[in-house]
């Protein structure tokens, strides 16, 4: 197995399971789907227990500040190469058991549970897992899942050069004069007169 072979099957994730972050101090990044990286480890190792597994090496409370308390779950994550496992992928996640909102403090009950799959989550990151979101500027047009990106199509109007008044064709108002008349005729008259005349017609106005 190559040193690139697994790194190059796990780095793309698929759009759908890619979900834009629009709250919060993350805000503008990109979350992605835990159940996606179940799968993928699955895919690509083995049932979990059999081909995959993790284990929970320690898990804590900490006191941080505003009378918050975040946990955290360290495990290390072991992977199958044919009848051999790896040595241990380590993986540190967190979450807030009790957190300060406009309300009032709460606490939450699954705070174990979503600092474990971010703990399975950062020692995926090691072998690659979901690399092109993480390291975008890693990505070429060779990259796996990468589509082509194409210039945006131009609207053919805009691309057409606009006329400036003296391109522009005034006539007099007059139904028996119809004669070719300059900007400055047309603005002058349409607001001395509320049409447009050419001068003589402007003359027997007056």
């Amino acid at each position: 197995m190559g040193n690139m072979d697994i790194y190059e099957k796990v780095r793309s994730v698929p759009q759908e399971a890619q979900k834009s972050i629009t709250g919060g101090r993350l805000s503008g990044m990109t979350d992605i789907n835990p159940m996606w990286r179940v799968k993928t480890l699955t895919e690509q190792f083995g049932v979990c227990g059999i081909g995959c597994k993790y284990e929970i090496t320690h898990k804590r409370l900490e006191r941080g500040g505003n009378d918050e308390i975040a946990a955290f779950v360290d495990i290390n994550l072991y992977i199958k190469n044919g009848d051999k496992w790896s040595e241990a992928i380590p993986g540190t996640g967190g979450s807030s058991f009790v957190a300060k909102e406009s309300k009032g403090l709460y606490t939450s009950d699954e705070c174990y549970k979503m600092a474990l799959t971010d703990a399975i989550s950062v020692a995926c990151k090691m072998l690659g897992f979901g690399a092109d979101v993480y390291w975008q500027k890693d990505r070429t047009k060779y990259s796996n899942g990468d589509k082509k990106i194409e210039a945006p199509k131009q609207d053919k109007k805009a691309e057409l050069p606009q006329k400036t008044d003296s391109q522009v064709s005034f006539k007099c108002g007059v139904p028996d004069c119809g004669k070719t008349i300059t900007s400055a005729e047309n603005n002058y008259s349409i607001t001395k007169f509320g049409l447009p005349l050419c001068r003589a017609c402007q003359a027997k106005q007056k």
